[in-house]
């Protein structure tokens, strides 16, 4: 039964990052010192000691390190001289995952109106055990990719859906009881970990729970490229988005994306990324291996970087070779690019389509595009309780994902092959728009799958 929510819907624009769906590092530098080493936990302290190295951190299960170099001779040259130690098995640098922000001149092809109007009429329906917003249930997205029909002919998913993302809310209502203990990599601290421990006390207040009279949790904050709030400039001053890091709230809204598809999925967040969308290549390394020996049948990665790496390549490896599906942004510059992790094997490559089934402006395209799904004015969960609106292939990677743990409940042994075979029934796009398959149709995808 439908109950009208109180308040009016608060609209913001708030960051270009957030517009862009995947964690940035705006301006972050490189730690040209640190290295991932790879080789045997036996050999990695004699290591060290022969090339003047530091021992910062190990993950021994899979025989990688992270290493310092002293501040001289140059990084280059001591790749040179570790490369050359026949006990050294790779070495690369500790790069920061840093994805430029999308192209000048991109225009979104969903207005911020088309969102008011369809908000228009704030009421709360039960899904799955709570209580939400009737237009994350109901928006164009989820009759695109006829999710509530697999709902009710076929699967609402199963297994564990990692993210590895920025954290997320613990207690938001929706999400609370699907969330499964995870790890904290940015402060190597188990547990579930949350966004709001990037904030500060007195920014963390401005979307606590405390602050309903404030913000209610029916309103929505619009993630788009502008600060300037368009609706009620009052409750706007109170409510300022500009202290609040450009990436926080990206691995929430994940989150809700992946359980509007599979609602009795569980997931596992898994905190790589920092609310101002630093992270590194041997904290996601981490991610990855914790999620795969952990349980996880999913990895959903919503970001992606052009510099390939080697470890990261061993370790979609790894995952795929068990089976484990993974699923990865391909990056909103526009363009035809060749990004990573989605251009390696096992890795479903996401693109974003608008809501009348063309590619999106931002979207990026090409060979390492497998599957496409919605990703303009996607309403979704938002910490605090909130919800937010957002375009980017961040969220149209979470359809995917999503899908996955619903193809899961159909066949527990589905793996990557035989969730390509299935999300490949896809609704058919232009060959011209560089989208793989085309844009995801679950209830079709379902439809393929054999019972066991």
């Amino acid at each position: 039964m439908k109950c009208k929510a109180e308040g009016q819907i608060l609209v913001w624009l708030l960051g270009l990052a957030a517009m862009l769906g995947i964690p940035h590092v705006a301006g972050a530098a490189q730690d040209e010192g640190e290295f991932v080493l790879r080789c045997s936990p036996k050999e990695i302290h004699e290591i060290v000691r022969r090339h003047g190295l530091t021992l910062l951190r190990s993950h021994e299960s899979q025989d990688i390190h992270l290493v310092r170099a002293p501040a001289s001779p140059p990084p280059q040259q001591v790749l040179s001289d570790v490369r050359s130690d026949p006990k050294v098995l790779g070495i690369e640098p500790n790069r920061n995952v840093i994805v430029p922000e999308a192209a000048q001149g991109l225009q979104l092809n969903l207005s911020t109106a088309d969102i008011l109007d369809r908000l228009g009429n704030a009421t709360v329906v039960p899904f799955f055990g709570s209580q939400v917003l009737s237009s994350y249930v109901t928006q164009p997205a989820v009759v695109l990719t006829r999710s509530t029909e697999a709902h009710q002919f076929f699967a609402t998913g199963a297994g564990i859906v990692a993210v590895i993302d920025t954290g997320v809310d613990p207690n938001h209502p929706v999400l609370k009881a699907s969330l499964v203990p995870a790890f904290d990599f940015t402060r190597n601290l188990p547990g579930i970990p949350s966004e709001f421990a990037d904030l500060g006390q007195s920014t963390a207040s401005i979307l606590d729970q405390s602050t309903a009279s404030i913000l209610d949790p029916w309103r929505v904050v619009v993630l788009n490229q502008s600060t300037a709030p368009i609706l009620n400039q009052s409750t706007a001053s109170i409510l300022d988005t500009r202290q609040l890091p450009q990436e926080f709230g990206h691995g929430t809204m994940v989150a809700g994306i992946i359980h509007l598809v599979a609602p009795t999925a569980l997931i596992m967040p898994l905190k790589a990324f920092k609310a101002d969308g630093t992270s590194n290549l041997f904290d996601i390394l981490r991610a990855i291996y914790y999620a795969v020996d952990h349980g996880a049948r999913v990895i959903n990665m919503s970001f992606s970087t052009e510099q390939r790496s080697a470890a990261m390549g061993r370790a979609m490896n790894y995952a795929g070779s068990r089976g484990v599906i993974c699923v990865s942004s391909v990056g909103n510059k526009g363009a035809r690019l060749r990004v990573y992790p989605a251009a390696f094997d096992y890795v479903f490559g996401v693109g974003s389509t608008s809501n009348r089934d063309t590619r999106s402006t931002f979207s990026d395209f090409g060979d390492d595009v497998q599957l496409a799904a919605p990703g303009e004015g996607i309403i979704t969960t938002y910490p605090g309780g909130h919800y937010a609106a957002a375009w980017g292939t961040s969220f149209s990677t979470a359809f995917v994902s999503g899908g996955a743990a619903l193809l899961l409940q159909m066949n527990m042994r589905t793996n990557s092959d035989t969730a390509a075979d299935a999300l490949g029934n896809a609704k058919g796009l232009p060959a011209a728009l560089g989208l793989g398959d085309g844009r995801i149709d679950l209830y079709r995808a379902l439809s393929s799958m054999k019972q066991p």
